[in-house]
């Protein structure tokens, strides 16, 4: 059976004014896949992520040429409604960033934006998604107390809970577990295998060995091009080229 891909981006290039930083990108993720995106620092990943929700848009110079659906339709479209792509494509960065309010008004936050005011509505959609992102067992008797408490990892799981709360349909995570701990780190990548059975993510990570157990498939990104993309395992054992060989087996980067 052919799967459609969830995103399909095909021969892209992003520029930050006269630089191209991306150089003619073409590739399919699977829905309910983990696809990770590895390379060395400054190869583009995080660029490359961020252009699947738009968020690059911030920057004035920013210029993206080709084309990257989702779903069969096209995000840079200028009619899309880009509020509306990022509440489908929801982000965790790498550095956990909780506001300085309440667990409770942290996860309630995008679902008040987006209009939600129901009291029961936001209540339960808090601890769906607390729940979703392993943390209600932790917090559930201190909602009230400041995110700003919570450890790095727990700091991380409510911006997991603070994205699943506005139901998207994609995730991606930028080195989600850079900061953290290596038991925090554990338990994000436990979550990140569980959160696949309803959601796709793309994750950056920098961490080969992160990437190998978790995802399902791996792009490996240098100087801004796809080298190599495939199954995970034939990524890491068996690689087409011999810079992807290089770059697993630590030959640089």
């Amino acid at each position: 059976m052919i799967v459609k891909p969830k995103i399909r981006i095909s021969n892209f290039n992003f520029y930050y004014g006269e630089a191209k930083v991306i150089k003619g990108v073409s590739m399919d993720v699977h829905p309910k896949y983990v696809t990770s995106i590895i390379g060395p620092s400054g190869c583009g990943k995080s660029t490359l992520l961020r252009c699947l929700n738009r968020m690059n848009d911030l920057i004035l110079s920013a210029r993206p040429e080709g084309k990257i659906e989702i779903d069969g339709v096209d995000i840079n479209d200028p009619a899309l409604d880009v509020v509306g792509l990022r509440k489908r494509v929801g982000m965790v960065f790498q550095k956990p960033n909780p506001f300085p309010k309440s667990i409770f008004d942290n996860v309630a936050y995008g679902l008040r934006v987006n209009g939600v005011s129901d009291k029961i509505i936001i209540e339960r959609k808090v601890e769906q998604s607390l729940k979703g992102s392993a943390l209600w067992d932790e917090v559930k008797d201190r909602l009230k107390d400041n995110a700003l408490n919570l450890s790095g990892g727990q700091q991380q799981r409510l911006c997991v809970a603070r994205a699943l709360a506005v139901e998207p349909e994609i995730i991606l995570m930028d080195e989600p577990a850079s900061a953290l701990d290596p038991i925090a780190t554990a338990k994000i990548e436990e979550l990140i295998v569980e959160l696949k059975k309803q959601y796709t993510i793309v994750i950056v990570t920098h961490n080969m060995q992160q990437a190998a157990r978790i995802s399902d498939q791996t792009a490996f990104l240098m100087q801004g091009e796809l080298i190599e993309y495939g199954k995970t395992s034939d990524i890491f054992t068996k690689p087409k080229k011999k810079m992807t060989e290089d770059y697993i087996t630590g030959r640089f980067g």
